[in-house]
């Protein structure tokens, strides 16, 4: 079985639950009271795809404002990007967007971007419409691979993010067709999706 490498860069502001998602998905496991991270925190997670052997590396960033000079250093050479906002707060989803245009001044345009909306367990809450998230991601079809909205605390959509973004890379392994559409996720039930194995 061949054997892909890829690393993964989970960005956006403070609070919005970037490490909540990644510890999810490489754990199956929420904490409530999670400490903000400090400059960055890696992570690792083996998973097959269309008979490719895939082991990711997963750089969980840190949100606040002091810490993003450094951000250069996690997301460089980064096959693809995880930008999160919160669903209850439009200053994340602002800050989000800043986050994709810095992306685009300073990464090549074969980077896989998903856009994720965290939270929607708080729907009740919610400041940032999903019609809102998906017509701006439209906008911007050639860098945008996908558009979810999870909760990492309920463990809705978290799989699916990550599973996308694998798939798209093994699919860019090999050549095989692409198509530049934006997929979208956002709905707030947890869909199977079929996959060829997990470890």
């Amino acid at each position: 079985m061949d054997t892909l490498e890829a690393k993964v860069v989970i960005l956006g502001s403070t609070g919005v639950g970037k490490t909540s998602v990644a510890v999810r998905y490489v754990q199956n496991s929420f904490s409530p009271n999670g400490k903000s991270t400090v400059g960055a925190s890696f992570m690792t997670k083996k998973l097959s795809v269309n008979d490719c052997s895939v082991r990711l590396q997963i750089w969980d960033t840190a949100g606040q404002e002091r810490f993003r000079a450094m951000a250069p250093m996690y997301y460089r050479g980064a096959s693809a990007a995880i930008l999160v906002y919160d669903i209850t707060s439009e200053e994340s989803f602002t800050e989000m967007i800043s986050w994709m245009e810095e992306l685009n001044k300073n990464m090549t345009d074969d980077l896989v971007i998903h856009v994720v909306g965290n939270k929607i367990d708080l729907e009740a809450q919610r400041k940032v419409s999903s019609s809102k998230v998906y017509d701006y991601c439209d906008q911007l079809v050639q860098y945008v691979s996908g558009v979810h909205e999870v909760s990492a605390k309920d463990n809705i959509g978290i799989e699916d993010i990550f599973f996308d973004i694998t798939q798209t890379l093994v699919k860019k392994r090999y050549n095989q067709d692409l198509y530049r559409t934006v997929s979208s996720d956002i709905c707030h039930d947890n869909p199977t999706v079929e996959k060829s194995g997990c470890c």
